[in-house]
């Protein structure tokens, strides 16, 4: 049966080609737009895509840290030049603006971090070096330190590991 049939298998059409090297591409409606629904550019990734923003494809560079919050809504115009991450990572979430500013957060299913603001207070550095003359009015932590017995004596030889003040 193989005889009677044409040998198709070199064949390849024109849409084919057009295809494989992103001819016909439509035009972006703005230069850089979200393209957080395609696959990260392998041409880019090697350094060898030469369509730029015009690339179907994402472009990421560098290691972005906090999600945008533009993006969580869908409102990010900066694409893949935004400094922020577009995608989904609890571990990377912003924090709640209402937690923050208020101490508390009304939505049970609140994807934003929730920081609580006594812990973003920091030592005070007077404090630390033994005397604050603010006192209980200073507007950092004092934190009681008990100090390290070796360390006092001349060595301890936990170092900087050491869970005592030195």
């Amino acid at each position: 049966m193989q005889e009677l049939i044409a040998g198709v298998e070199k064949l390849m059409f024109d849409l084919e080609r057009d295809v494989e090297h992103q001819r016909g591409a439509l035009l972006l409606p703005f230069p850089g737009m979200d393209k957080s629904g395609a696959s990260v550019c392998e041409f880019f990734l090697r350094g060898l895509c030469a369509k730029g923003l015009m690339c179907p494809f994402r472009h990421i560079s560098g290691e972005k840290t906090v999600v945008c919050k533009h993006w969580l809504r869908g409102l990010c115009k900066r694409g893949d030049l935004c400094e922020f991450l577009h995608e989904y990572d609890m571990s990377k979430m912003p924090e709640c603006y209402f937690y923050s500013k208020f101490g508390e957060c009304s939505n049970r299913e609140c994807p934003f971090l929730h920081i609580d603001p006594a812990s973003r207070i920091k030592d005070c550095p007077w404090y630390d070096r033994g005397f604050c003359k603010q006192g209980p009015l200073c507007k950092y932590k004092h934190t009681r330190r008990v100090m390290c017995v070796n360390y006092l004596a001349g060595f301890c030889p936990e170092g900087p590991k050491c869970k005592f003040m030195q």
